[in-house]
Formats: C-alpha cells, structure tokens, sequence
C-alpha cells in the first residue's frame, strides 16, 4: 500500500516534468528576412527597411489551433501587407501565364514551414489578409519576442498560418 501511496505522490511531478520535456522551445526572434530561390536577386529585408511601408491598424486577433481550440489573443495590432513587401522580388518566369505554378514557403527560425501559392497571394481576396506585424499590444516590433510575425487575418483556424519569428521566404515552382 506504501509503493501505491508513493507512486501518488509522485504522478503530479511525474507528470510536470513530462509537460516541460514536450513543450515547445523558446522561438529565436528574427531581425531580417531572406527572400530567396526563383528569383532574380535575393533580398534581405531588415527590420529598419520596414519603416518606409504603409502600416495599418488591424483588428484583434484570436489565434486558434488546428480544431479551432483558442490559444491566445494578438491585441493592439499594426502590420504591413506582405505582398506590399513582396512586390519587390522579382520571380523568374519566362511568362506571366506560368506564375499560377509558383508557391512561396515561408519558414519560422524553428524550421516550421507555411506555404501560399503566388495565385493565394497575389490573385485572391488571401493577400488582402497576410500581414507582417510591426505593433503588438502596444509593443514595436523591435521588442517583440516572437518577431517577426506573420498573420493571415482572414483564416478560420489562426494558428495554422501564424508565424512567428519569420526568418525565410522561398520562392519555387511545381515541378
């Protein structure tokens, strides 16, 4: 009865340390951007290039995970349109008519990965909705912990699509 008692007393602990080993590591905030791949030139966006975009004031934001399950709310929020950031790359394509085969990968510092087509980004109501955010609860993006962070306004489940700490953007075409 004293080994059934013990082990009791134990789970609670047990059970903590389990939680720690499988929570997610601290996010290394980003101060750049690279834009590479099918492009022309690569780009490198830091965080003072931002200063010369057009920011908005969006709306609070409740970040969801994949079932739609709250995790948390983005307050007070500020941001550039990325494809305002974008329009600055110039893609190799032979033709106009073949960027419907070209989709971006946009990959966090802790390697986890989101990907839009160029047709979501720049041919649909979705680029309208993707922002770069440069204010978070009254915070400049150069304190931001999880800089840089990439929302999609307009997603049913947030989480799914919300970057945090953005370090790369790469530009291919479908094979």
């Amino acid at each position: 009865m004293q080994k059934y008692f013990s082990f009791l007393c134990a789970l609670p602990l047990l059970l903590l340390s389990l939680q720690t080993v499988h929570a997610q590591e601290k996010i290394t905030p980003t101060d750049h951007i690279e834009i590479v791949g099918l492009v022309e030139n690569n780009l490198d966006i830091q965080i003072a290039d931002l200063e010369k975009y057009n920011s908005q004031t969006l709306p609070d934001l409740v970040i969801t995970s994949h079932k739609g399950d709250y995790r948390k709310e983005l307050t007070q929020l500020k941001g550039i349109l990325l494809i305002d950031l974008l329009k600055e790359v110039v893609i190799k394509a032979d033709s106009p008519k073949i960027l419907s085969e070209y989709y971006l990968i946009f990959e966090a510092s802790d390697g986890y990965k989101v990907v839009y087509s160029w047709n979501e980004l720049f041919n649909s109501p979705t680029g309208s909705h993707v922002f770069l955010i440069t204010h978070k609860s009254g915070t400049d993006i150069t304190k931001m912990e999880d800089r840089l962070l990439v929302v999609n306004t307009n997603d049913i489940q947030t989480g799914r699509r919300h970057i945090k700490s953005l370090s790369k953007i790469t530009v291919k075409r479908v094979d």
